[in-house]
């Protein structure tokens, strides 16, 4: 079982730091601050720069703690939260990734709140400081409080985009 718990933390943590490094950087195929950036305006939120290194930072921050183990109801929390916001932003487009649909970071919200239920197993930090396991009176609000913090991100920073967010860039002229 401890075999299974770090394999899952070290796949899931290290996606979801590396998507984060992505949004702030041009690392791992991101597009650097400013693509961050502008995905976040093209997705419908407001703030730019500040919303794009917020959760760049909380993607990388949470997916190394929840890769360590260390922290995890509160790792997992946060994975949860920023990963509802973007199955909030996909949702229009179904569930199927092949359609850019929310399946990806629905699963990445199902498998952290599965993390912050059975705990990160014997290999972790969590273990190695005496935590062996977290009480359900940290685990459930933690599990409450991630996607509804998405769900209130999305509702704060949304707003309507721009005539040309909404239509499609035409080609340069000649």
């Amino acid at each position: 079982m401890n075999a299974g718990l770090l394999v899952l933390r070290l796949v899931a943590g290290l996606l979801v730091a590396g998507h984060g490094v992505q949004k702030v950087s041009y690392r791992l195929g991101g597009h650097g601050l400013a693509g961050g950036t502008e995905e976040f305006r093209h997705d419908g939120f407001r703030g730019g720069r500040l919303t794009a290194i917020v959760a760049g930072a909380s993607q990388i921050g949470a997916g190394l703690f929840l890769t360590a183990g260390l922290l995890t109801p509160l790792a997992a929390m946060v994975v949860m939260g920023v990963m509802t916001v973007a199955v909030t932003v996909k949702w229009p487009k179904g569930l199927w990734v092949q359609n850019d649909g929310y399946e990806y970071p629905m699963v990445l919200v199902v498998v952290s709140a599965a993390l912050a239920l059975t705990g990160p197993g014997r290999w972790s930090l969590d273990h190695a400081l005496g935590v062996t396991s977290w009480p359900l009176w940290v685990v459930l609000p933690a599990i409450v409080v991630g996607p509804a913090g998405g769900l209130l991100t999305r509702l704060v920073l949304h707003r309507e985009p721009t005539a040309s967010e909404r239509m499609p860039h035409a080609p340069a002229a000649d």
